[in-house]
């Protein structure tokens, strides 16, 4: 059971902390947001859509346009960010024979892999992107004391 973020994701999340970190309110170009998180400018055009469908960003037009978070990010969950670019995991398929569970109900550690699932969602759904650069700034600022 792998748990990690495709490309997309990775990119994503980065992105959103980004806007997060200036913010969120003030726009930043795709080109900013490639600099700072060292995003292909590319492959972002394409995440940054999918987070636009999602209603997480708005592009801003113009010259000094480019992307603003459409929330405060201390409601912006990672789960939220996740969601919006990649197929979250659901219960559906069996960990063992990678396709539905057994036709007669589950496979033997369907509960336990679905627990673990469960609690990997509620965690993403409880750190914010806020949250996220507060504790960034609070290790940097103690990394910095030693």
């Amino acid at each position: 059971m792998l748990l990690e973020l495709t490309r997309e994701g990775d990119y994503a999340v980065r992105a959103m902390l980004a806007l997060a970190r200036h913010d969120g309110s003030t726009p930043l170009s795709r080109r900013q947001i490639a600099g700072e998180m060292q995003i292909p400018a590319r492959f972002l055009a394409h995440v940054m859509r999918r987070l636009a469908d999602g209603g997480l960003v708005a592009p801003v037009l113009g010259r000094t346009g480019g992307y603003r978070l459409q929330r405060d990010p201390a409601t912006i969950s990672l789960l939220d960010v996740v969601g919006a670019v990649e197929e979250l995991p659901s219960g559906r398929r069996c960990v063992l024979r990678g396709g539905p569970c057994m036709p007669d109900g589950t496979c033997l550690v369907h509960g336990a892999f679905s627990a673990a699932r469960g609690q990997y969602l509620e965690e993403l759904g409880r750190r914010s992107l806020a949250a996220i650069i507060a504790e960034a700034e609070v290790r940097l600022a103690g990394a910095t004391e030693d």
